[in-house]
């Protein structure tokens, strides 16, 4: 999929999400940490992103069999290093980690993704070292080296990192002794992997925003387990039913996640009901925003670009400021060539909206920035082109019949 073509929609119907891909894929990771069976249900299988990390998985040892929402990994003989030519992404972090705490060594391909500012990877080597391994780069690839199990130990996170705290979760799990993760980010899908490896016999206890405790244990047994919905995909059904004027039911809906994002889009305009285990927007008129990103309960930077689309549609001034990752906004210049008018000032974005977007030829420059770009043409006159749009089969699993099933030709 690599460019979509789509033309002014209305989305109307219902749609149920998928597996979250940020839980998901850390799901997968954690089965590193033991030889026994793991068992995902609901399991996006067919995100670009999870297909790659499948394809890691069998290239160092372990049988992936899918099925419908649902993946069954065994394992004859775990290969510590996972030599790999093709599109790496972000979690070979995690795999590191997660090899480095069960084998005493381990060595990955440097990690992909998207390129969101200051993305580096100095912490995950930090706390590798804090906790005894020895970590070096060589020829494209991340190496570590450990005296037996990694040791216990505080780390201080300088930052709310979602991939640090995961990373110390996984590497503290089979360590010896306590480590206490201060600082973490807690958000839904961290809290996802803790309930997993705690069925697998981990220790861990969360105390909030405050810290984490992990007590390593010597093995983790296999799981079945169940990944929670996608918040973002929630999102994005959400505000696209506004910015169309459309009336969608989204089944499956985590309102327990997005508390703070529906009372900013509530104000905003949106008008939204709660079904039994279902959100229904019906349209809605959109306001001018004002949003700041930040750690959860608040919004998330992936999410700003959707907010983005929100505000371009509404008539007067909306403004964006991206706390954890300045500068994002990328996408805004490709929405500027649909004829959003924008501007930068500082690290603010700001959105004068209400002016009717035209289709053009646009591209995907991430994941998020894909997605945005498609609301965006659902509301625009004449056809709208993305190029790149493989990008959005990264987070967004069945896309092409979710939107046909929602009404939108693609």
């Amino acid at each position: 999929m690599n460019n979509i073509k789509i033309q002014k929609s209305r989305l109307n119907g219902q749609v149920r999400l998928s597996g979250a891909k940020n839980s998901a894929l850390k799901l997968l990771t954690a089965s590193v940490l033991t030889s026994e069976t793991v068992e995902i249900l609901n399991s996006p299988n067919g995100l670009l992103d999870m297909q790659v990390h499948i394809k890691m998985l069998n290239q160092m040892g372990k049988t992936c069999v899918e099925g419908k929402r649902y993946l069954k990994i065994t394992e004859n003989t775990l290969n510590s290093e996972l030599l790999w030519d093709e599109r790496s992404i972000r979690n070979s972090l995690l795999i590191l980690g997660s090899l480095t705490t069960r084998f005493g060594n381990g060595k990955v391909p440097l990690p992909g993704g998207c390129p969101l500012g200051d993305r580096k990877y100095d912490l995950h080597i930090k706390l590798l070292e804090q906790m005894g391994a020895k970590v070096w780069e060589e020829d494209g690839y991340l190496c570590t080296k450990s005296d037996g199990r990694l040791k216990g130990c505080d780390i201080h996170l300088p930052i709310r990192s979602t991939g640090a705290t995961e990373n110390a979760i996984l590497c503290a799990s089979l360590a010896k002794g306590i480590t206490t993760v201060w600082n973490p980010h807690i958000r839904p899908e961290i809290i996802d992997l803790i309930t997993m490896l705690n069925k697998m016999g981990a220790k861990i206890k969360v105390y909030g925003q405050k810290c984490i405790v992990i007590e390593g244990v010597e093995i983790l047994r296999g799981v079945k387990h169940q990944v929670i919905s996608d918040n973002m995909e929630a999102l994005t059904w959400a505000i696209g039913a506004v910015v169309t004027q459309g009336d969608v039911e989204i089944l499956d809906f985590p309102f327990q996640h997005l508390e703070v994002p529906l009372v900013h889009l509530r104000e905003s305009g949106m008008k939204f009901f709660k079904g039994q285990n279902s959100l229904i927007v019906r349209g809605g008129e959109a306001f001018p925003i004002d949003i700041s990103t930040g750690p959860y309960p608040g919004i998330n930077s992936d999410m700003q670009p959707l907010f983005a689309v929100f505000g371009a549609t509404s008539k007067g001034e909306s403004r964006i400021i991206d706390l954890r990752f300045p500068g994002r906004y990328g996408y805004a210049e490709e929405l500027a060539k649909m004829g959003v008018n924008y501007e930068i000032d500082g690290g603010l974005l700001k959105i004068h909206g209400g002016d009717k977007l035209q289709g053009a030829k646009v591209k995907a420059l991430d994941l998020r920035a894909g997605i945005a770009l498609l609301l965006a043409g659902m509301t625009a006159d004449g056809v709208t082109e993305i190029e790149d749009s493989w990008q959005i089969g990264r987070g967004y699993e069945n896309l092409e019949s979710k939107l046909k099933g929602l009404g939108v030709e693609i």
